[in-house]
């Protein structure tokens, strides 16, 4: 069972959408914590500030659950945009602490020149630096970004995608059981749905 853990915030339907479309036929939309601990999978969503992210997941009593799933139970987890960011230990858009599951920052696009446009919006090609991962995209893979700020990952190790927008930033990260992606793969069609099945598929 693929849970994706309900807390307010997120394309929760569209990953849904996008999960059946590669033929996954067990999913759950839960914020309920016995049915996040017995699951398989967790994909946490997000859109939205990272203080409303936080407060949402707290007033839910979801961080205590979350903890034990990722960090006990080391069930696989997939942190997608906001999620992501939720996943290091702080940022700068907010004064509330993310769950630490990744020894890693969000920061925000700082840019002097004008004509780079914050957000960063829209498909953009990545460089996928897993090779687990690689072997399961297609060819120069692209995928559909909506974000005004970026991880740094402290130990290069967790580095799992990079991506260029006046700069290499971290497009996604893998560490043990856990997984961030800061762009959308349930609205990158071919090539999201190719992530998903890795997610699905593979046992990290």
């Amino acid at each position: 069972m693929i849970t994706i853990v309900n807390y307010g915030l997120g394309n929760i339907g569209s990953i849904e959408n996008m999960l059946k479309k590669i033929g996954v036929t067990e999913i759950l939309v839960s914020s309920n914590h016995e049915e996040i601990l017995k699951s398989d999978k967790l994909i946490l969503p997000g859109v939205g500030s990272f203080d409303a992210g936080m407060e949402k997941i707290n007033s839910s009593g979801l961080v205590n659950v979350l903890n034990e799933a990722v960090l006990i139970n080391k069930v696989p987890i997939l942190g997608i945009c906001l999620g992501m960011q939720l996943m290091t230990k702080h940022s700068e858009e907010g004064e509330k602490s993310g769950f630490g599951w990744v020894d890693a920052e969000t920061v925000k696009f700082d840019f002097n020149k004008q004509n780079i446009k914050v957000p960063h919006m829209g498909w953009n090609y990545v460089d996928i630096l897993d090779n687990g991962l690689k072997a399961n995209l297609p060819p120069n893979p692209k995928f559909y970004f909506v974000h005004s700020y970026f991880v740094k990952c402290n130990n290069i190790k967790d580095i799992m995608i990079t991506c260029d927008y006046e700069g290499k930033f971290v497009a996604g990260f893998k560490k043990d059981n856990v997984m961030g992606v800061q762009f959308h793969p349930e609205k990158s069609h071919k090539h999201g749905m190719a992530f998903f099945r890795y997610f699905v598929e593979n046992n990290f």
